[in-house]
């Protein structure tokens, strides 16, 4: 009998029947520059200048089976490896629901993850402190934060379509929604840790399982 771990590795490494991956990385150009400042994401104060950051675009499977063109910007130092993980996460046709700039949600957190949305550089403090998060510097990746919710210490989860998610299974894994759920075993997850990118997931008080940060 199969295992449901074998099921799901041999899901994902199945062969791809999509084009070639593609990708590019720019530095910030006016036009981003403005929906950053026009979509709140980044101002003067913050900690780290545009020079230091970087857009890219990356192919990705979605969840209508498809593959879209998302974007995400990330500090510099992490760029080429960022391309390389969504790279190994679209060739094991690991699906993700959108990618789209903070910017476009006004740089309200809340709202890109009601949006499912996944998402790196926002200028913001971490949650429930005074300190700048780790998105502020663009070393921090929040992937599809609804099947992936941050579960406060209390075991509270603000999101209500997360709610579904606290158990931490996969049910179903002929389901792109299904295999979006990030396990500590799981392909997806062992493809950011093997770049030395830290897992939400693994945290004791708390658990942010969308959550993945380079130190």
């Amino acid at each position: 009998m199969i295992t449901k771990k074998l099921l799901l590795i041999s899901t994902l490494l199945s062969t791809s029947l999509f084009a070639q991956f593609n990708s590019s990385i720019s530095k910030i150009t006016p036009d981003i520059k403005k929906r950053m400042i026009e979509g709140n994401s980044w101002r003067e104060d913050c900690p780290v200048s545009l020079a230091d950051l970087r857009y890219i675009q990356v192919d990705h499977l979605d969840f209508t089976d498809n593959i879209s063109r998302g974007e995400i910007i990330v500090h510099k130092d992490v760029a080429k490896e960022v391309v390389d993980i969504f790279e190994e996460l679209y060739n094991m046709n690991y699906a993700i629901n959108q990618m789209r700039l903070v910017s476009d949600f006004n740089g309200n957190d809340w709202q890109s993850i009601e949006a499912d949305n996944t998402s790196a550089f926002n200028c913001r403090k971490a949650t429930g402190s005074k300190k700048w998060s780790k998105h502020s510097y663009g070393k921090a990746i929040d992937i599809n934060p609804i099947a992936n919710p941050y579960i406060s210490k209390s075991g509270k989860i603000s999101h209500k379509a997360s709610l579904k998610y606290r158990k931490r299974v996969h049910k179903n894994l002929s389901n792109l929604k299904d295999r979006a759920v990030l396990l500590p075993d799981d392909p997806a997850t062992k493809a950011f840790k093997s770049h030395n990118w830290k897992w939400g997931g693994d945290w004791h008080t708390i658990k942010d399982y969308q959550h993945f940060v380079k130190k």
